[in-house]
């Protein structure tokens, strides 16, 4: 382990054991290390070793609120909350709990001596100081509205046999429901904890106390009839609303959690977005949601799946029920059985009806639902059917299937704000929620200022940057160019060709300006070996069929296997041919592609294109001018790799899609701008990596192996002395598991190539996901690329900062919130945060600094194009090749293929 910060001085020795002393036999407890074993210490996160000091000071808003807390002696009571439904069984339902939990606070108030309660919905309660009894049962009966229970008839009408006429219909859908409550005693948070979460000594308790206000805060948004995500609030107010089309709406709230920070405890309030199922006729939602123009053409498998468990409201009578399906036939065929008098002593007879003649029956015309499945709304036994045309959807409904790209682009745009505006937003958000009201929050002494917190930042210098011929690039305003001036390492491109997927543009004309471009940037481009042109007939085959028939060509047309293949394809980039031609060139041939959707192509989008060429096939388009002169501290003196790990998931509503964790690598030190990847696959949604060691007999087959022997062989055969390690995507829930789990996987590898190698480890998070914004005082600019802050908003002991090394262009700049977790090495705060600076300028990609270092930027990438090469379809299809690992019970995850040994350390995914 590396600095002990914050330990006390070596302890005096122990006193000494007097002589009548019998030892107690300690017991050896399964599941505990055994006796003699040394207890290896959990690693948690280091402590800050002061705070940075370089940097042009500038003058900051945060949209924390400071909260000052008044009654830190009282506890809360932590309660288990079972509900039951009046027949025993549990109820787990949605949304019922908190009518449940309301309707018990009103009829038991002064049972409960008059206490009030934060309820988070489910499973726990949280009172300020005891309840009268450790348990508690109440019974509970509620007012409401038939949620589609119906009886064993499978009458369309609720629970109602049609027959009773219409008054008695709507008497019973309002029906009693009763619940059993129990409250037992679960455990007891000192309000004082607060207090810890200040001090940065995070314990059970603190975190704990942390949750009950956050759920204070959930509940409060939650009887103000808002939709609750997490800690996001939405209200249901047209000028919130933006539609995307396909039936789906942006709906913009705001986020609101507490947190410890240095200057106390703070309120962090955010603007948020969320996606909305388009409140209205359910047929209108799913033709919008299909892209159809007639009801005839609605894909009802896939309709059933964008319906189920969506509310919605039936225009014949004012109820509200839950959608669990669809009927089998249409309205006009779907029967059901209708118990009706037979006038002999008030005894019923069952006839068969339609639903469609159920309604004409009723008086209610149908127009358009006869020949469409109708909803049903009861239970998978007993269904209760509705003709489409009497339902709508509720409104603040959460659309949780993948957005498509156009609906992505379409919610970034419209949900973009200015700094100033956003401002507003937040102050809006925070007047409206009118938390001073919150009886709860009163009884935790909790009040909060309502002004922006001013915070004193740094601007960092930018680096300077070196291009071709010795010659310095000065970045301004975290970009720069090339103008006049050429890459400092350049590739020659030789043994090449085009294929093109049917792309309508001038392939000549395309060759040309690139060749010409390519030589004032100095490149050696000669003319492509030849121009395969996409076979006519291929053009509405399967896309495997169109890959292999363009190599086939390849092979029949070109002297030999070419080096490089560029690609034109279709319409755009993110096209279906994208994935399996890739695959095809990285893992089954070993080509270098560059691929192209010629739309727009002029001198910039060459240009552009050319440093992506150039770092693949190994060149480099700029350096750090203190990566040349060998100034970096701690990087440049001893020989140092830099690792970026990143695990991506697939898009909600793709569960069954293997998680893919990308390992990049520096090479050639002391380089830090040349990186290579590894990429394998892991379980669904799974956050922690499980593959960086995994030994087999004598061979490790995990991603880091691979990283250190291409370090090794690329730096003239020396091992790495230092490893610095940048993480993406976790959550501080998760930090002791990186230094714990993952950090010890990387020591074992690292032991398992040479058992006497001890390098020195840093572990560096990066968070993009997170609440926290910076605005000038001043004027309405976004902050300044290199603003860095790590004081007032940050953790009050750990060692953290904010830096936004980009120039926000639109909307508002989000800052990287990044985590020193561990640091062997030992950087000062000014040395890290210049370093994590300096990591942002070597993307070879673009001529702009990036808002997180680039070794995570490549994880992403690399991670994303390889997982372009496992089809979706192909997903369910259980591999049995190496790499299948398996959470417990699951099905054996598909493995990615290999890539080929030509293109295994290029930087195949710039």
């Amino acid at each position: 382990m590396g600095s002990h910060d914050g330990e006390a001085d070596e302890l005096p020795p122990p006193p000494p054991v007097r002589s009548d002393m019998v030892p107690i036999k300690a017991e050896y407890v399964v599941g505990e290390s055994p006796p003699n074993m040394p207890v290896k210490p959990k690693r948690v996160p280091m402590a800050r070793p002061g705070v940075g000091r370089k940097g042009q000071s500038i003058h900051l808003y945060s949209n924390h609120f400071e909260v000052s807390v008044n009654s830190p002696e009282d506890f809360f009571f932590h309660y288990h909350v079972n509900l039951k439904f009046e027949d025993g069984r549990p109820v787990d339902g949605k949304g019922i709990g908190r009518k449940v939990m309301d309707k018990l606070q009103q009829t038991y108030h002064s049972e409960l001596s008059n206490k009030d309660f934060a309820y988070d919905g489910e499973k726990s309660l949280f009172t300020v100081g005891a309840l009268p009894q450790k348990n508690h049962e109440f019974t509970v009966v509620l007012e409401e509205a038939s949620t589609g229970k119906t009886a064993a008839n499978g009458s369309p009408g609720g629970d109602d046999s049609p027959g009773g006429g219409d008054r008695k219909r709507v008497r019973r859908l309002y029906q009693l429901k009763t619940f059993k409550v129990e409250i037992s005693f679960a455990a007891e948070i000192p309000m004082s904890a607060i207090g810890q979460v200040i001090r940065g000594e995070e314990s059970k308790n603190s975190l704990e106390a942390l949750r009950v206000l956050d759920i204070i805060l959930r509940q409060h948004s939650s009887k103000q009839g808002l939709l609750v995500v997490r800690q996001s609030f939405f209200r249901n107010n047209p000028s919130n609303l933006v539609d995307l089309g396909g039936g789906v709406m942006g709906c913009r709230g705001f986020h609101s959690s507490f947190s410890g920070t240095q200057s106390g405890l703070s309120l962090n309030i955010d603007v948020s977005t969320t996606m909305i199922v388009k409140p209205g006729p359910v047929i209108d939602f799913l033709i919008a949601n299909q892209k159809v123009d007639h009801p005839s053409r609605i894909n009802w498998q896939k309709a059933k799946s964008a319906l189920r468990s969506l509310r919605i409201k039936t225009i014949h009578y004012n109820a509200e029920f839950k959608i669990i399906g669809l009927s089998e036939k249409n309205c006009k065929e779907q029967t059901f059985p209708l118990k009706q008098r037979n006038g002999n002593h008030g005894e019923c007879d069952t006839i068969e009806i339609t639903v469609y003649d159920y309604y004409k029956k009723k008086g209610i015309q149908l127009q358009h639902s006869g020949d469409l499945p109708c909803i049903n709304a009861g239970k998978q036994k007993s269904p209760t059917y509705f003709p489409m045309e009497l339902c709508h959807l509720l409104p603040l409904q959460r659309y949780t299937k993948a957005l498509s790209t156009l609906q992505r682009s379409s919610l970034v745009e419209k949900s973009r704000q200015k700094p100033q505006e956003r401002m507003t937003v937040i102050d809006d958000a925070l007047q409206r929620s009118n938390y001073s009201s919150d009886s709860m929050l009163r009884s935790c002494g909790i009040s909060i200022a309502p002004k922006f917190t001013q915070i004193e930042g740094r601007v960092l210098q930018a680096p300077k940057l070196k291009a071709g011929n010795g010659e310095d690039i000065f970045t301004r305003n975290g970009r720069w160019n090339f103008t006049n001036k050429k890459l400092i390492q350049t590739c020659s491109v030789d043994k090449w060709a085009v294929v093109n997927f049917s792309a309508r543009c001038n392939v000549r004309n395309l060759i040309c300006d690139l060749i010409r471009n390519a030589s004032a940037k100095g490149i050696q481009m000669d003319q492509p070996l030849d121009v395969v042109e996409e076979n006519p007939s291929m053009r509405r085959a399967a896309v495997s069929r169109r890959v292999d028939d363009m190599f086939e060509q390849i092979k029949s047309k070109l002297p030999g296997a070419p080096k490089f293949l560029l690609c034109l394809l279709p319409e755009r980039k993110i096209c279906e041919i994208y994935g399996p031609w890739k695959r095809k060139c990285l893992a089954d041939y070993g080509i270098v592609t560059q691929c192209l959707a010629p739309m727009r192509v002029n001198d910039p989008y060459l240009f552009n294109l050319l440093m992506k060429i150039n770092a693949k096939l190994g060149g480099l388009n700029s350096l750090l001018q203190i990566e040349t002169s060998l100034a970096i501290p701690h990087v440049s003196k001893v020989p140092t790799i830099i690792l970026g790990m990143d695990v991506s998931h697939g898009h909600p509503g793709q569960s069954d899609k293997p998680s893919i964790a990308a390992v990049v690598s520096s090479r050639q030190w002391p380089h830090i701008s040349k990186y290579r990847a590894s990429v394998h696959t892991q379980s669904p949604r799974l956050e922690m990596m499980s593959s960086l060691f995994k030994p087999q007999g004598t061979d490790d087959c995990g991603l880091i192996r691979e990283s250190l022997l291409d370090f090794y062989t690329s730096s003239g055969n020396r091992k790495p002395e230092n490893i610095i390690i940048f993480r993406d995507g976790v959550s501080e829930s998760q930090f002791t598991q990186v230094i714990n789990i993952e950090l010890d996987q990387i020591i074992e590898a690292c032991k398992f190539l040479d058992e006497k190698w001890s390098p020195k480890f840093t572990v560096i998070v990066a968070q993009k996901n997170h609440h926290t914004r910076f605005f000038q005082t001043g004027s309405p600019d976004n902050v300044p690329p290199g603003t860095v802050m790590d004081n007032v908003v940050c953790h009050p002991r750990n060692f953290d900062f904010y830096m936004c090394a980009h120039a926000g262009m639109i909307g508002t700049t989000r800052p990287t919130h990044y985590h020193v977790l561990h640091d062997e090495i030992g950087f000062s705060a000014d040395e890290m945060q210049e370093f994590v600076h300096s990591l942002s300028y070597v993307y070879q990609r673009s001529t702009t600094a990036i808002s997180v270092v680039a070794p995570i930027r490549y994880a992403h990438l690399a991670a994303a194009q390889v997982g372009t090469f496992l089809k979706y379809e192909e997903m369910s299809d259980a591999s049995s090749s190496q790499g299948g690992h398996t959470s417990a019970g699951s099905a054996p995850v598909p493995e990615l293929p290999r890539l080929d040994e030509k293109v295994r350390s290029s930087m195949f995914f710039c």
